[in-house]
């Protein structure tokens, strides 16, 4: 498309608050001026839709603005939290095979053009399950740093109403928010929406709005990157399994993995530890990877205020002793008996 043409195209899309016409043609902007060799000006354009991204509603149309009003007040962005991913995908520490998978996505995602021509769409339905603190949120937003597009996390307080309907109503001004620009959409814990229907404990209300999430998940674009996180996948509905075309457990990590996690985080705050990472991990395996950046951080501070970052063996090796004395779900059991 000559430069004339991508103009004219962001020009209309502005005036019409067409936000995905609106980055199709920045980015089809910023392609032309690599092609010259403008490569500054290439890379200030990128600066500025990554960070354009991240607002809500940069052009704002009349009918969006009437969609909102007919949702019963429901603002969209009371319903979410949306931020500017800063964890690229190299920064975490990920088994191979669940890396190259989300490599995969990034670019299909990145080809979509290509994919399109040939009458194909690219993946953008992830499931991803595993015990908590395990990286799925970390996950999330490192492939939304990769796609440079906001993420966008979904706010169960806000979003289940107490009446009738209500939730789905929400849920619908959601996804139509959604699917204004290119994003990340995380329902972390999604079991909490996506129960079983068989399950008799459940309210007629709830398997409606299971109903009407798998429905209005299918309708997306594919522009939309949609990541399910769950804790208790077993809990999940059938039919959602179907949705996602990319599944992925994240289970506890390994000793190799919590040994690379400790050394980085190490390298990171400029704490020598006293011990050798791999040490450390051995003692702290079985734990996810939250709380030994929690215990790791933990030896961090205490260094830092006792101002022995040259050496911290010895708050190690207390720090250690403490974890295993620690409050966990098993031993608050054994108490409370």
């Amino acid at each position: 498309m000559a430069q004339a043409d991508t103009l004219v195209a962001l020009v209309k899309a502005a005036s019409s608050g067409n936000q995905q016409t609106f980055r199709k043609s920045t980015e089809e902007l910023i392609k032309e001026e690599r092609r010259k060799g403008h490569r500054i000006l290439a890379e200030r354009l990128e600066k500025a839709l990554q960070a354009s991204s991240s607002q809500t509603f940069l052009f704002q149309s009349p009918s969006q603005t009437a969609r909102q009003t007919q949702t019963g007040g429901a603002v969209p962005k009371d319903l979410v939290v949306e931020t500017t991913p800063e964890r690229s995908l190299d920064s975490l520490i990920l088994a191979d095979a669940i890396r190259g998978q989300l490599q995969e996505v990034v670019e299909e995602q990145h080809r979509s053009e290509l994919l399109h021509a040939h009458g194909l769409s690219p993946r953008h339905r992830i499931l991803l399950a595993g015990p908590p603190g395990n990286g799925k949120t970390s996950v999330a937003e490192a492939l939304a740093f990769e796609l440079m597009v906001p993420l966008i996390v979904v706010r169960y307080e806000s979003l289940i109403g107490s009446y009738l309907g209500e939730t789905s109503s929400r849920l619908k001004a959601l996804l139509d928010y959604a699917r204004t620009r290119r994003c990340v959409l995380l329902f972390d814990e999604f079991e909490t929406l996506g129960k079983e229907r068989g399950d008799t404990h459940e309210t007629g209300e709830i398997k409606r709005v299971v109903s009407s999430l798998l429905l209005q998940i299918d309708e997306l674009p594919d522009y939309v990157v949609v990541i399910a996180a769950s804790n208790h996948p077993e809990l999940l509905d059938r039919a959602v399994w179907r949705r996602f075309q990319v599944r992925m457990e994240l289970p506890l990590p390994t000793r190799a993995q919590l040994t690379a996690f400790i050394t980085g985080i190490s390298k990171r705050s400029k704490v020598d530890f006293g011990l050798a990472a791999e040490t450390v991990a051995k003692r702290l395996l079985g734990l996810s990877f939250s709380e030994v950046e929690e215990f790791c951080l933990g030896v961090v501070r205490r260094a830092v205020l006792d101002q022995r970052v040259d050496d911290a063996k010895a708050i190690t090796l207390s720090r250690l002793e403490h974890w295993k004395k620690r409050l966990t779900p098993k031993n608050k059991e054994a108490l409370d008996e």
